[in-house]
């Protein structure tokens, strides 16, 4: 029984060692532009899978759009009198909202890839205030990350386009990827990195305040650049825009990096 249980305490020493090296294979380094093709794939695949979350998720953050379904559906009711309107209606909202999140989501996305996606070296890597990193595991691309210093807002650093891909979160990813926004801000002498999400999952907002990140304010009914703002895309789409910063000078961070 020795035996075994040594040999058992042995192999989960080994599977350990295993996922810390795993974790260390995490390398995250400029953009070059052999990683173009890969960045767009994470990120178009990461945008997209907002649609469900804004559709779905988002509706229970959004009591002022839950009250106008409900008077939508008695006004419908009272109209026509039928009550499979009153079963009816639901459906037709959530398919509402998941068509005209689907569609303002793919116009942001459109929007970035005639812009700072369509052009990495132009946006990102001219100047030495903005800067765009991938995260490599093994030989595979299966992270972004961008930072773009704004000397008009107080000496801020925006982190911007964080993506990983799906099949390599949990795997210290997005963690690398944020440190290193950080130590860009740092070396710089920034006072602090700034952030804005739209995002309802939870794991999001679990990670940037495991980054250090605290939320200083949400924008209620934020406006996402490529919206049409028509009326139905009013009723069926919006969304949260959660403000988070990050002080460089409060923080315990060196310009090495370490904490």
């Amino acid at each position: 029984m020795d035996e075994i249980t040594q040999r058992n305490d042995v192999q989960k020493h080994d599977k350990g060692l295993k996922a810390q090296n795993g974790l260390q294979t995490v390398v995250v380094r400029e953009f070059e532009p052999a990683d173009k093709k890969e960045i767009q794939r994470i990120f178009s695949e990461g945008l997209m899978e907002m649609v469900v979350d804004t559709a779905f998720r988002g509706l229970r953050h959004h009591p002022e759009s839950l009250l106008l379904y409900t008077a939508m559906t008695v006004v419908s009711y009272v109209i026509t009198m039928c009550w499979w309107v009153i079963g009816l209606l639901p459906a037709i909202v959530l398919c509402g909202r998941y068509f005209y999140s689907r569609r303002v989501i793919h116009g942001y996305l459109e929007h970035a890839m005639s812009t700072d996606i369509g052009d990495i070296e132009g946006f990102y890597m001219k100047t030495p205030d903005s800067c765009l990193w991938v995260a490599v595991l093994g030989r595979r691309v299966v992270g972004v990350i961008a930072a773009v210093g704004q000397q008009k807002s107080g000496g801020a650093v925006e982190l911007q386009r964080m993506s990983v891909d799906w099949r390599y979160r949990r795997c210290g990813v997005g963690v690398a990827l944020g440190r290193k926004v950080v130590e860009f801000a740092v070396t710089r002498k920034y006072s602090s990195v700034v952030l804005g999400t739209t995002a309802y999952t939870p794991a999001a907002h679990q990670l940037y305040q495991r980054l250090g990140f605290r939320c200083v304010g949400v924008t209620n009914g934020y406006i996402t650049p490529g919206a049409r703002c028509s009326l139905l895309e009013r009723i069926f789409y919006r969304v949260r825009h959660h403000h988070y910063r990050f002080d460089v000078e409060n923080s315990k961070v060196t310009s090495n990096g370490s904490h």
